[in-house]
């Protein structure tokens, strides 16, 4: 099987670093890219592929396959760089394993922090008003209509 680019820092990434951090029952996991071009490149990956590795990790394609939540990233503005460190929350199935102690962690809104809550919320809200503002005509006709005494008024 013939796997792109992308899905092969995906594979790489799940097998090296978060399959070993959820094995151990973590929570949040860490992925240096230097580290993981590295170990790319000894396998036979191209170099100065940095874009692409930092996008792969970055996609909803391997955040949705792992249960993962971007968390930071460190590193410059532009999220492309060999010394960009991505960290990620395990969420859903995953962030709900048994520790090592034996007790089950909470799931869900009671495990949310206040910060991650807000996030949650504000991010479900995203594109709300998209269509009303289009039905007037953008932003500006959206902000008119709304001073408008006139519901009419376009």
């Amino acid at each position: 099987m013939n796997l792109s680019l992308s899905d092969q820092v995906r594979m790489v990434a799940e097998a090296k670093f978060v399959k070993p951090a959820r094995d151990a029952g973590r929570r949040e996991v860490s992925i240096p890219v230097r580290e993981l071009m590295d170990i790319l490149e000894s396998q036979g990956f191209p170099r100065n592929h940095t874009p692409q590795i930092c996008n792969a990790l970055q996609t909803g394609k391997f955040l949705g396959a792992h249960s993962l939540k971007i968390t930071r990233i460190d590193g410059p503005k532009s999220k492309t760089s060999t010394t960009v460190v991505i960290h990620y929350c395990m969420t859903g199935a995953a962030a709900g394993r048994d520790d090592p102690s034996g007790t089950a962690r909470p799931i869900g809104p009671a495990a949310e922090d206040p910060e991650a809550r807000a996030q949650r919320l504000t991010d479900s809200l995203r594109g709300l008003l998209k269509k009303e503002i289009a039905a007037h005509g953008g932003a500006e006709g959206f902000v008119r209509w709304v001073r408008s005494d006139d519901e009419d008024a376009a």
